[in-house]
């Protein structure tokens, strides 16, 4: 292994052991292959499944995975206009399986996401009845307050950019604790247990994924 991916693993075994302190199901995964194989082997077949704007599910191939499969995909991002991927938003509240990453988690399990619109951090704390969270190591932060920066002052910087939304740090990629009108730090999670226990499972993933 090389440098890196030992540390990622060594890191990740002693997170595992956290997150399951926290009331997770928790595991990792080294490469985006067997993190999809690890995502289907959760999710039976004929299960209802959405999913926010997560980058690093895109990019690992998962939600491709879940369209070839048996399963009934709700998918927001072949919705034909706001409207009907807000009709999505809902119905998500009612899946069985929901799918997310974070902008950063800490290295005691703590999970931190900001939203825009609300709709990802809602249907964590609320709603589907399992969630999975697939999240990269280079999303891990030493602590709370280090987290909430790191999802402050990349991921949101970073998400405005990529969504093209006329924000103050679109402009120089800086936090400016801003009330932008196109703000979408408005709603800021912090998890810091699964409840019902065993609801939230986590995968670690030994890859630079996402944002």
């Amino acid at each position: 292994m090389t440098p890196i991916e030992t540390r990622n693993e060594r890191l990740a075994q002693k997170m595992i052991k956290n997150l399951e302190r926290r009331h997770f199901e928790a595991c990792y995964c080294k490469t985006s292959e067997e993190a999809i194989k690890k995502v289907l082997e959760l999710i039976p077949e004929g299960s209802s499944i959405t999913w926010g704007g997560s980058a690093t599910i895109r990019e690992t191939g998962i939600t491709k995975a879940l369209h070839e499969g048996n399963y009934i995909v709700m998918d927001r991002d072949e919705a034909p206009d706001r409207e009907a991927a807000q009709e999505i938003y809902r119905k998500a509240f009612c899946c069985d399986y929901y799918l997310s990453s974070a902008n950063a988690i800490s290295e005691d399990g703590v999970i931190v996401n900001i939203d825009g619109n609300g709709n990802r951090v809602a249907a964590i704390t609320f709603g589907p009845k399992k969630v999975i969270f697939v999240i990269g190591m280079n999303k891990v932060a030493q602590d709370v307050q280090s987290a909430l920066a790191r999802a402050r002052s990349t991921a949101s910087p970073i998400n405005a950019a990529r969504f093209d939304i006329k924000t103050p740090c679109q402009a120089d990629g800086m936090c400016h604790n801003c009330n932008s009108a196109e703000c979408i730090c408005n709603y800021i999670h912090f998890m810091r247990n699964s409840h019902p226990a065993g609801r939230h499972i986590v995968i670690l993933l030994g890859e630079d994924k996402g944002f």
